[in-house]
């Protein structure tokens, strides 16, 4: 195992590398364009060219990509113009904001999902099973500024019971904390229970499930001790996969609850032509993406039993892990 986990983490660094490039390219390949951005449009061509020199906008692009890569690698990711503060200040308490909503979210969703995707997948055809997928494709159609919207005016205007802003200025409330939360869940859980459902109907369906259930076997031990691990594969890889949307992807539902979070921040950024906060965020989330995938790999091999086989096998015969080991079994 440990030749895979190696060759995913070398993967891994270079795709922070490319995506580093890519995201130095595309917001600073045009020094003029970002002393504009930074001193303004009426800035004179003087204040610019000046601005320009003493931050080193004079040196080749390749140059000036690799001391502010090595700048980044070292924490110093620069000064926020619009904040003008040093933007690692920033995002520690928005991340934390984010993380807190996103574990939030995670917490009300897993359990609803798996739950009504297990029920569905072992009634399939069933009145349950019918009723589980419509909702589950309606609140999957519904974007999250519909569905913002829809729960304001029930628990906001209309039962009067649920603030309709989440900005906590007066310290942490969980009451603020349910909208953004019942939005992000009922978006994510249908998603989840579909996957959840169609992997169980998979797994019900196999011979070894089919065979324990003529033994008969009873239903508990039947769904707990022999279909949920295998069910829960690709559900889980699902879940990984929310993450860095729940990180970055919530920039509706933060800017529509005035929740600040990481997702505001980074529309803060934009709406102000703020690069190095751009710049910051834009690594953040790739790092997120890439650590849930990685993360991910590790779960399903954990999962999986029959790939940690076909990897200790491949291991002991030299060979790629892809491959099986000549004369073993599938």
């Amino acid at each position: 195992m440990k030749t895979p986990i190696l060759a995913r983490l070398v993967e891994i660094a270079g795709t922070m590398l490319a995506v580093s490039f890519i995201v130095y390219l595309v917001l600073e390949a045009n020094s003029g364009d970002v002393a504009v951005k930074v001193l303004g449009p009426f800035s004179t061509e003087d204040q610019r060219a000046l601005w320009m020199h003493q931050n080193g906008y004079d040196a080749p692009f390749l140059w000036r990509y690799l001391e502010w890569l090595a700048r980044f690698a070292v924490g110093d990711w620069g000064m926020s113009t619009h904040y003008r503060v040093p933007v690692w200040q920033l995002l520690p308490e928005r991340l934390g904001r984010t993380a807190m909503l996103a574990g939030a979210t995670l917490v009300v969703m897993i359990p609803v999902s798996f739950s009504l995707g297990i029920l569905a997948g072992m009634a399939k055809g069933s009145v349950a099973d019918r009723i589980i997928s419509f909702f589950c494709v309606a609140t999957t159609s519904i974007p999250e500024f519909a569905s913002s919207v829809f729960l304001a005016a029930i628990f906001v205007f209309w039962l009067g019971v649920l603030p309709g802003a989440s900005s906590m200025t007066s310290g942490f409330a969980i009451r603020e904390l349910v909208l953004p939360t019942l939005v992000l869940a009922l978006y994510s859980a249908g998603y989840l229970a579909r996957i959840t459902r169609a992997s169980m109907v998979e797994v019900m369906e196999a011979p070894y499930i089919r065979a324990a259930m003529m033994r008969g076997v009873p239903p508990a031990r039947l769904v707990l001790g022999h279909a949920l691990r295998n069910a829960l594969v690709a559900p889980v890889t699902v879940i990984m996969l929310q993450i860095p949307w729940l990180l970055s992807g919530v920039i509706v539902v933060e800017v529509f609850f005035a929740y600040r979070g990481f997702g505001s921040l980074l529309y803060e950024a934009g709406l102000n032509s703020d690069i190095a906060l751009i710049e910051a965020c834009a690594m953040i989330s790739v790092a997120v993406v890439l650590a849930t995938q990685f993360l991910s790999d590790l779960i399903y091999a954990w999962l999986n039993p029959r790939l940690n086989r076909k990897t200790a096998r491949a291991d002991a015969a030299g060979i790629p892990s892809e491959t099986p080991a000549a004369g073993a079994a599938p």
